[in-house]
Parts: C-alpha cells; structure tokens; sequence
C-alpha cells in the first residue's frame, strides 16, 4: 500500500471499499478480491483488503479501537500494545517530583552478572557520541512541519507537552494525548504519517495531536515539557538488538535525552545494561506473563532497576536483595521474565523466602507456598540427572502423556525431546531442564495445574 493507495482509501468511496472489505473477512482471499473487483480498482482493493486485514490482526493489541484505527504492517508490529501504552501515559502525568543524584552518586545502579541476565554488548560508544550538532539554527522538522515547537508551543489546551520522536502509527501518542496531553508527533515515512493522523482523527483526537514528517535528530525536546521516543529496531535484515542499529541510532537518541527535562525511551528488553544512560530508570514490562518491552526513564524522581506487571500494575524495584543458594526444598518458582530482565530475583527470592537452585539460573526453591504474582510456582515431584532414557521411564510410570517443557540453563531442543519421549499416558505434568550446580537435570513438577 503506497501513500495514493491509502489517501483514497479515506474518501467516501474508500470507506465504502474498506467496510466490504472488513464484512468479507475470513472468506477465501481471491474470491474477496475478485469481488471488490467488480466494483472497485486494482489499487482501492488490494488497499482495502489489507487494511481490513491489519485491523483484524491489531485486535489483539488495541481492542476494539482497533476497528477504526489504520495500519502498516510494519507499523502494527512495532507499535504498542494499548495496556502498556496507557500504564506509561498515567506515569508521565502522574506528579512525579525530580530529584536530582547528589554529586557524589556512584554511576547508574548496573548490577553485577545475575542469573540469566542478558548479554552485555562489548563494543558500547560512549555517550552521545556521533551525535548530530543542534542548535538555533537547526533545521525544520521534515518538509511539511511548522516552526519551532511543531506548532504547539502556544496550544491553548492544557497538560503535558509531549513531543513524540518516532511515532509510528500512533499507539503511544494516542494514550498520551488521552491522558490528557498535547502532544506533536514525528516521522520519517510519509505513509506512517499519514496513518498516525489518520488515527488521531478518527479516535477523535486530532485536537491534541499534531503529526509532522520529520527527522527525530531534528526534534527540540528542549521546548516540552516531555520527550518520548520509540526507534524502530528493524533493519533491512529484520530485528535487530543492537541499540547502535536502531533507527535513529543510540548517539542521536542519548543526544535528545541530554537535552529533555523528562523523557521515555522504547527499548527492546534485551538492551545491554551498558547501553542505560547514568541517573536513568530502566523499567522491564511484562503483560500476562509476557515480557513485551523495557523503558528508559529520566528526569524525574528515582533511578535503577524496576519491573512491572500488567494488567494488574505490579511493581517490584531493586532493593539490593541477593538470592543465597540452596538445595531444592518442596517447590520451585519460575520469576516473571520482567523481573529477570531487571535483575530482580534476588527480590522475588526474597517475597518466596526461597533460594537459587544454581547461582546463575534463574530458578528458585522454597519449602512454603508462597502466593506472589511475580512468580509461578510448581510442586517438586522428582529431581533427576538428565537422560532422555530416565526421564522418559519416569513419565511412563506417573503414566503422563501431555508434558509442559520449560528450560532455563539447558542446551536440549525442546522438540526433539517431546518427539523422543513419545508419550501416551492420560495425566499431564511439567518438567523443568537446567542445571543445577552445574549439573544438568530435570524436575518433574506436581501434575496439578501450577499456582
């Protein structure tokens, strides 16, 4: 879908187009198509088929907004799942006071190796480095942007000013600007701008946001109240986990931070600690067990490391807890992925009364049925040194056929195992792969459901 596609796709007869299109979702795509065909050109209905089907599959993050919201594939992909969007919108407008280190704070609170914690990129540049000059005489921001301030720097509404880096289709600008904020929007895409004003208009909130095409690198956060940023992590070979790859890239990001009062960077969970800037807070958010995204939040009040669970807005930040490490006791509890990205399970361990079964996995015993959303927890069946052969006999005689594998630690492939353990019994268990104290096991769980 080109940008002529989509601007027809917004007039009267393309709405006409898109509403057939939606009505024959699920039916066979040629037939769809030759019957649009009939009526509409190549283009329109190749244009609305699409959209009807983007929409379809943006249910899952955006709900019923979705049936009026557009898309790109792309931009479906990379954009905010609307839970996670409106957690961040309530704390940035939530009075949040900034207090800045002492100055003799010790450098960003970066832990050392924790169990399962993510790689360290060796090859880090220093902050800012490669960073575009700004000043006043930048450039304007895109080719159809107003001065200064992406014309809200005399908006008579009231909240927040926010000004969106990379927005995308919109999926965080529209929580914000829901939030009560105002917030002006950039990107580089024509397309992608077209679909985020599109969107603005049609949740009914074009009144509060203004979306340009634009360079982020051009962006003055200097001049609002609040800097968001979501840089896409694709490149032409797929997704990357190199922040320097992102687009705009690390330096030009570290540069908009040093100059916002209070800002909100996107990330991917795996960002390599080295990667956080010094005084920032980095928030790890899982959704329903989930891990889909990490934060980077600065100017405002506190720094380190926090995890959050959604939907019930659990929030776990980093006291300094070390897990101690033990034989396995009754139960083990698997901690939420957000507190391992965060490297938090010195705290979960804590909340169980529990200890790690091997120092660097993240996998925790304890002896008492602790209740606690940040972990799930199994019932100890069995604990074996790991053989295909052993573990197939014990499955046999608990007569299980359904088995649930999890591994943390563990080089066996999962499928190969489930094929090779051929089982036929009428019970279901779970069974755990890692080492423990460097030996690799396996722990065959209770078969009643997990708490």
């Amino acid at each position: 879908m080109d940008l002529d596609a989509f601007d027809e796709l917004l007039t009267p007869r393309g709405q006409r187009a898109l509403a057939e299109a939606v009505e024959l979702g699920g039916t066979d795509p040629v037939a769809a198509a030759t019957r649009l065909r009939r009526t509409y050109d190549a283009a329109l209905t190749s244009a609305a088929l699409t959209q009807a089907g983007l929409r379809e599959r943006a249910r899952a993050k955006f709900g019923e907004d979705a049936a009026r919201m557009y898309f790109t594939p792309h931009g479906l992909e990379q954009s905010t799942r609307t839970e996670v969007a409106e957690h961040r919108a309530r704390h940035l407008t939530e009075p949040r006071p900034y207090a800045p280190p002492p100055a003799d704070a010790p450098p960003a609170d970066v832990p050392p190796h924790r169990p399962d914690a993510p790689p360290h990129g060796p090859d880090a540049p220093p902050h800012g480095q490669g960073a575009p000059p700004h000043g006043p005489d930048a450039p304007p921001h895109g080719p159809d942007a107003p001065p200064h301030g992406l014309g809200l720097t005399d908006a008579p509404l009231q909240g927040l000013r926010v000004v969106d880096a990379c927005c995308g289709i919109g999926g965080d600008f529209l929580a914000l600007a829901r939030a009560g904020c105002a917030v002006a929007a950039v990107d580089t895409d024509p397309l992608t701008v077209a679909v985020a004003r599109a969107n603005a208009d049609a949740l009914g909130l074009g009144d509060r946001v203004t979306v340009s095409v634009g360079d982020a690198a051009e962006v003055r956060p200097e001049e609002y109240d609040v800097l968001f940023a979501d840089p896409a992590r694709r490149t032409s070979r797929g997704r990357t986990f190199d922040p320097m790859a992102y687009s705009p890239p690390w330096p030009v990001v570290l540069d908009l931070l040093s100059r916002a009062s209070r800002a909100c960077v996107k990330v991917a969970p795996g960002i390599p600690y080295e990667f956080i800037p010094e005084g920032a807070e980095a928030e790890w958010v899982s959704y329903k067990g989930e891990v889909k995204e990490a934060a980077l939040w600065t100017g405002q009040e506190g720094a380190g490391r926090r995890a959050t669970l959604l939907p019930g807005g659990h929030t776990l930040t980093a006291t300094g807890a070390e897990a101690t490490v033990g034989p396995a006791g009754r139960y083990v509890y698997e901690p939420d992925g957000a507190a391992i990205r965060a490297h938090l399970v010195g705290e979960v361990s804590e909340i169980v009364n529990g200890r790690l079964l091997d120092p660097m996995i993240a996998y925790i015993t304890g002896d008492d049925p602790i209740d606690t959303p940040w972990a799930t927890r199994y019932e100890i069946e069995d604990i074996l040194p790991f053989s295909g052969k052993r573990l197939r006999a014990a499955l046999r005689e608990r007569q299980v056929g359904n088995v649930t594998i999890k591994k943390r630690g563990s080089a066996v492939d999962i499928e190969r195992l489930r094929s090779d353990l051929r089982l036929n019994g009428e019970k279901s268990a779970t069974i755990i792969l890692t080492r423990i104290l460097d030996k690799p096991s396996v722990i065959i769980c209770d078969t009643s459901p997990p708490a």
